[in-house]
């Protein structure tokens, strides 16, 4: 029975049956037993030393910990900047939109992927089967778009000189376009998705699957989603966002400025550093994931013994991207650090506030002697 490793969008642990459901035995079969404390070992099937309590104990802390930090504190940074006038920008509905991905990937992905790991088999029916790949594959790609997405808003204002920002009603048109098209691109995930029982007569044995069921009966259909998500998802989109943030820094680097707008250009300058440490870590987190798992499609790996263990390492430190872009926000900016100080301190919080950090271009003594000469409003950065 041979591991179902069709997509690179996959969150969950490796099917243990293939996604035909004709149940042939194939040459890389790898049987797991539920319980080791069974006893029982017929040819074909190996200890799991994801059953080992220590083991097992270790992976549900990760889980934990990834998700109560991804939620609280992407929670956190949509709560920021709903709440707060002067950061309703652009950029930061951008960031809301990641955040809200990331969101979507500690509800439906990390749960369901440690009960399935743990138990070796589906336990949440028919309906979640179809539907957990689609979200988790939706967030995965609504996360890169809108890192696209923000990298190109920057490359336009900051290299082209462009004043004129994105209208609010412009953005959100952009973010329903982001979950559509990547909607579109998770549509197979639950399309060719297959809920079924599989039988183990040698231990007398019943258990639930959710797998894979491509066109024809075969992984190949799978294995071409799979690298094409993998240049579209990937490979692509960091390409893109490389070349905006270099011309941007170049941009930046080279500026002069009288020393009126100094302070604007720094503020640009700090931002575009965050920003680019957010994909950054976005890139570094997913790549051993990829990596494997196209290792995986091409076959090079189902013979290892800990395979299934390598698997869910590499996907907890994917994992670790949903967690990580608040941390970032509060350590490189003000306006996030000083926002999420007021709520864990339980402080008064005002409509607004104009931190030195702010996505904003001006200073609070610009703000000030503005208002005085009737200036204009505030732009973003």
């Amino acid at each position: 029975l041979a591991f179902d490793l069709a997509s690179s969008d996959k969150m969950s642990p490796p099917d243990k049956f293939n996604s035909t459901g004709e149940g042939e035995v194939g040459e890389t079969d790898s049987w797991i037993l539920p319980n080791d404390s069974i006893g029982l070992h017929p040819p074909g099937f190996h200890t799991d030393i994801t059953k080992h309590l220590g083991v097992q104990i270790t992976l549900i802390t990760a889980y934990s910990l990834i998700i109560l930090l991804g939620f609280s504190g992407n929670a956190l940074v949509i709560y920021m900047i709903i709440r707060y006038r002067n950061m309703r920008t652009v950029t930061n509905f951008f960031i809301a939109n990641l955040a809200l991905a990331d969101l979507l990937m500690n509800t439906l992905c990390l749960p369901f992927t440690l009960i399935y790991t743990l138990l070796d088999e589906w336990k949440f029916g028919s309906v979640l089967c179809h539907m957990v790949p689609f979200a988790q594959a939706l967030s995965v790609h609504v996360s890169i778009l809108s890192l696209t997405v923000i990298a190109l808003e920057r490359y336009r204002c900051i290299v082209f000189h462009l004043g004129r920002r994105l209208s609010w009603h412009s953005s959100f048109l952009i973010m329903a376009f982001t979950w559509t098209m990547s909607a579109v691109l998770a549509a197979p995930l639950a399309i060719f998705r297959e809920y079924r029982h599989e039988e183990i007569p040698s231990i007398n044995l019943r258990i639930a699957v959710c797998s894979e069921k491509w066109p024809h009966g075969t992984s190949r259909d799978g294995v071409i989603y799979s690298l094409s998500m993998l240049v579209l998802q990937y490979i692509i989109p960091l390409a893109i966002i490389s070349y905006a943030y270099i011309c941007i820094w170049v941009k930046l680097k080279n500026h002069i400025s009288p020393s009126s707008r100094s302070d604007s250009v720094n503020r640009r300058k700090k931002t575009t550093k965050m920003l680019a440490l957010v994909v950054v870590v976005f890139a570094i987190c997913w790549l051993p994931f990829h990596v494997f798992q196209l290792a995986s499609d091409l076959d090079l790996v189902l013979r290892f013994k800990e395979y299934k263990l390598f698997y869910t390492v590499f996907h907890i430190v994917a994992m670790c991207s949903t967690f990580a872009n608040p941390l970032l926000y509060g350590w490189m900016n003000k306006n996030y650090r000083n926002g999420f100080l007021m709520v864990f301190r339980c402080e008064d919080k005002p409509d607004s506030f104009h931190p030195e950090g702010s996505f904003r271009t001006r200073s609070i003594r610009g703000l000030t002697l503005n208002g005085r000469n009737g200036g204009h409003p505030p732009t973003a950065v």
